[in-house]
This record gives C-alpha cells, sequence and structure tokens, in this order.
C-alpha cells in the first residue's frame, strides 16, 4: 500500500492530470474532432519535436528532484559527522580505595619498566669490562630500550582511550618478561641489543604509558600528588635492580641474575594485572595523534623541554657510573653505588613537588626545578674527588627525580580532556623518545672525541638542561604572563 500510495502520489506531481479529464475525453471525442478540422493539422516533423519536448521538460523536472533529494541527504549526513562529539568523561572520584589501588598498581608498572630501564648504569659499566666494544657503542643498548618504551607510546596510549587497556597490558608484559630471559642467555653483543634493548623495550613501551595515563584519569585536584607517588616506583627501581646487579652478578652470574631480575618483574605484573582497572568508558573515535595539540604553544614548549632535558638526564645516568671508574679510579663494585645514589635520592622529592604543585600548579614548579637542574648539571664540571661525586649524584638525582614526576602531570594540566590523555601523553613520550636514543650516544661520542675525557659531554648535558628551563619558562609566560601568583 505505501509503495501504491508513493506512486500515485508521484504521478500526480509530476505529471497533473486530473480524473475529470479522462471522463470528458470520451464525450468530447467530436468536439475534438471538430477543432481539428478547423485548425491546421500540425507537420509530423512538429509533433515529433513537440514530444521531445515535453519528455525533455518531464526529464528535467524528475532530475532535478532527485538532486536536491540526493543534496539534502548528504548534507544532513555531513552535518552528523561533523558536528559528532563524543560525550563529557564522568568526573574523577579523587580518592578512594579503588583510585589508591590503582596508584599502587601504577608504582608497580613504573618499578619494573623506567626502574628498570635507569639501572641499566650498572649494566654499562659491567658490559664494558666483558664486551670489546667502546662505551658508546654499548651504551646503544640502553638508548634503545629507553626509545622503544617512549616511543611506542604514540598507538598504546591510544589504546586506553579506546578502552584496551587489559589485552594492552597482558602483551607488554608477556613481550618484556620474555626479553628479560632472553638476555641471560646472551653473550654477545648484537644478541643483548635484541633482547635487553629491543624486546624489553618495546614490551615496557606497550603498557607503561597507558598504565600511568590511567593513574591520572582517577585525579583531579590531587593529581600531582597521586602521579608523584606511582613514579616514586622509578627511584625504588633504580636502587633495587642494581643492587642485585651488583650483588648477584660476582655470586651466581651474569645468566641467574638476569633470570632472578626477570623473576621479579613476573611477579610484579602479575600483581598489575590483577587489580589495575580502567574507569572511562571507551572512546572508539579520535585519531591516534592529535594534530590539534601542535597548534598549542603551552604543549610545544612542554614536549620541547622533555626533549632536551631527557637528552642530558640519560646521558648523566648511563655514565655516571663509568666517570667514577676510569675518571677517579673507582672499582666496579663501588662505581655501581653511583647508579643508586642517583636513582634513590630522588624518592622523596618525587612526592614533595607534587603536592606543591596541586596548589600552584605543574609549570610553576617545573620551571624554577629546571633551573636548578641546569646548576647542579654544570656543577658535574667541577667534580674532581670521590666526596664530591656522591654530593653530585644525590643532587641530581633529587632535581631528576623532582622534574620527572611531573612530566605527565604537567601534560594533563594542558589537556582539556581527561579522556584524551592518554593520546597526547604518548605524544609527548613518542618525540621525546628520540633524545633518549640519541643522548647517551651523543655524550659517549664527544667523550671519545676528547680522548676519554668527559669535560666536553658534562658541559654539553649541562646546556641541553639548560635549554629546557628555557622552554618551560616561555611556557610559563604564555600561560599566566608575568603573574607570579598565577596557578598554571
Amino acid at each position: 500500500m505505501a509503495s501504491q500510495y508513493h506512486s500515485d502520489h508521484f504521478d500526480e506531481k509530476h505529471f497533473p492530470v486530473s480524473a475529470d479529464s479522462h471522463e470528458e475525453s470520451g464525450s468530447n471525442a467530436s468536439s475534438f474532432d471538430e477543432i481539428d478540422a478547423i485548425q491546421p493539422r500540425k507537420t509530423k516533423d512538429e509533433h515529433d519535436a513537440a514530444e521531445g519536448s515535453d519528455t525533455k521538460g518531464k526529464c528535467a523536472r524528475v532530475s532535478g528532484d532527485l538532486k536536491r533529494t540526493t543534496s539534502n541527504v548528504l548534507a544532513h549526513v555531513a552535518s552528523r559527522i561533523s558536528t559528532r562529539t563524543w560525550p563529557e568523561p564522568p568526573p574523577p572520584p579523587d580518592g578512594g580505595t579503588k583510585a589508591w589501588t590503582q596508584v599502587a598498581m601504577g608504582w608497580l608498572v613504573i618499578f619494573t619498566t623506567w626502574g628498570w630501564v635507569n639501572s641499566f648504569g650498572s649494566f654499562q659499566t659491567y658490559y664494558t669490562s666483558v664486551l670489546p666494544q667502546t662505551p658508546s657503542t654499548i651504551s646503544w643498548i640502553g638508548s634503545v630500550q629507553i626509545w622503544f618504551c617512549l616511543v611506542i607510546s604514540v598507538f598504546s596510549g591510544r589504546l586506553l582511550d579506546a578502552g584496551l587497556f587489559l589485552p594492552t597490558f597482558l602483551v607488554g608484559a608477556v613481550i618484556q618478561v620474555l626479553g628479560i630471559f632472553l638476555m641471560s642467555i646472551s653473550t654477545e653483543y648484537w644478541s643483548l641489543m635484541l633482547t635487553q634493548g629491543v624486546l624489553t623495550g618495546i614490551g615496557a613501551g606497550i603498557f607503561f604509558t597507558p598504565s600511568l595515563a590511567l593513574v591520572a584519569t582517577y585525579f583531579n585536584k590531587r593529581r600531582c600528588l597521586a602521579v608523584g607517588l606511582a613514579t616514586t616506583g622509578n627511584s625504588a627501581g633504580g636502587i633495587v635492580y642494581p643492587v642485585v646487579v651488583r650483588q648477584l652478578i660476582p655470586t651466581l652470574g651474569f645468566a641467574w641474575t638476569a633470570r632472578v631480575l626477570a623473576f621479579i618483574n613476573l611477579a610484579c605484573l602479575s600483581i598489575v594485572f590483577a587489580f589495575m582497572r580502567p574507569r572511562l568508558p571507551p572512546r572508539k573515535s579520535g585519531p591516534i595523534i592529535d594534530f590539534a595539540a601542535f597548534r598549542e604553544l603551552a604543549y610545544d614548549g612542554v614536549v620541547a623541554g622533555i626533549f632536551t632535558t631527557s637528552m642530558a638526564n640519560y646521558f648523566s645516568f648511563y655514565y655516571i657510573a663509568s666517570f667514577g671508574k676510569e675518571t677517579l679510579g673507582l672499582s666496579y663494585s663501588t662505581a655501581s653505588i653511583m647508579v643508586i645514589l642517583i636513582n634513590g635520592a630522588g624518592m622523596i622529592f618525587r612526592i614533595i613537588p607534587p603536592i606543591i604543585a596541586d596548589r600552584v600548579g605543574p609549570i610553576n614548579v617545573m620551571f624554577p626545578v629546571t633551573l636548578v637542574w641546569a646548576i647542579v648539571a654544570f656543577s658535574w664540571l667541577a667534580v674532581d674527588n670521590v666526596p664530591g661525586l656522591y654530593v653530585f649524584s644525590c643532587f641530581y638525582g633529587i632535581c631528576s627525580g623532582s622534574f620527572q614526576c611531573l612530566t605527565a602531570t604537567a601534560i594533563a594540566s594542558i589537556t582539556k580532556r581527561l579522556d584524551t590523555v592518554g593520546t597526547r601523553l604518548g605524544m609527548a613520550f613518542s618525540i621525546s623518545s628520540f633524545a633518549s636514543l640519541t643522548g647517551p650516544p651523543i655524550g659517549g661520542a664527544i667523550q671519545a672525541a676528547n680522548g676519554g675525557k668527559f669535560t666536553g659531554s658534562q658541559a654539553w648535558a649541562a646546556s641541553m638542561t639548560f635549554i629546557g628551563f628555557l622552554c618551560f619558562a616561555v611556557v610559563r609566560v604564555s600561560k599566566a604572563g608575568l603573574n607570579p601568583r598565577a596557578k598554571c
């Protein structure tokens, strides 16, 4: 019935012939004959031309209606696509048992990722003594590990927003633990590069950023404190892993030392998989890379600041023990203590700056922290004895920890929507990964070019830290001007 009505309606609209005209056509046939007799008949060509004109007119009307209908439909669909937005996520609980449980799980994640990564300085010193490669070449293992851990963040961060946290975490944890187990049977440079550098880096990169971003989504007013507490796992891991390496390699050997480390990570990551859960609903739409972020001066400045300081930071962490061993004549066991100090000294300062940042804003804290960090970095040039190296390692670790605990919250503070934190954080970490990749080898190359002296590489690292301070100064002025009381 509907199709019949539509057909009749279509005929009436485009071919308006009334029913009365059909009835009259039979009764008035004689009248038409008389008119035909009076009026001159049209020629065949004129008749065909008239019929063609009527047909073209009818087709034109039908075509015009179809075009208008199609245009209206497409315009309606386009407007729905261009104006479609996903709903605002619910406000964070900002506390409670479940929220603080995520902080504890985040602590374990950072313990097994960045605690593991930052402990490479102890491996660097050991590999230098057993492998024929130069220190600069060996440092590529740690640099590649950091690079994969960060560059994969641009993809893994978006997986959290898409609601795929648990499968993402499981895949990454399996790859990282497998890499450490395979590292235990590696005896040459290329095999260590593939296992410790590539596999553990890829595995950590898959689950690190989603986990850290997940913690940030549970908090608002106390976000800096929550993320800062989670990042203390960095310092704890930087203490535990070097101690294990320092104590077990002389007694158990390298292979079983690596297996012990693998079992530590396996136990920690199993606990995380059991208790860590995302809060926000999945956001299926949205790009992997949010190019709109690069049109924001604040985002560009923060990313540039993280980039430049990362180049200097990982050179210092990787080469502090080598500096003690090569320049000051320390033994391997004593030089390894510097790795423990530079990681452990910043533990308490991963909590104090976030507490302040919750009140005044993370940018307001990172701005002076990077200035002090640059001053401490330049002081490395004056270190010429063992006590001075101990003091420098402690202060450098304090500044590094105070800075690193605020990087995630700084990105979150300049991101308007919590359900895009994973994406933007992954972008920032992916960009800074190239700094972590090239920083230690560049510093090592500068050292080699100066005949093994550290003076040139120390000055380079300090200068990069100062450039990072300038980047955060630009961000501070762009966000709050010269008003010292403005929160940003």
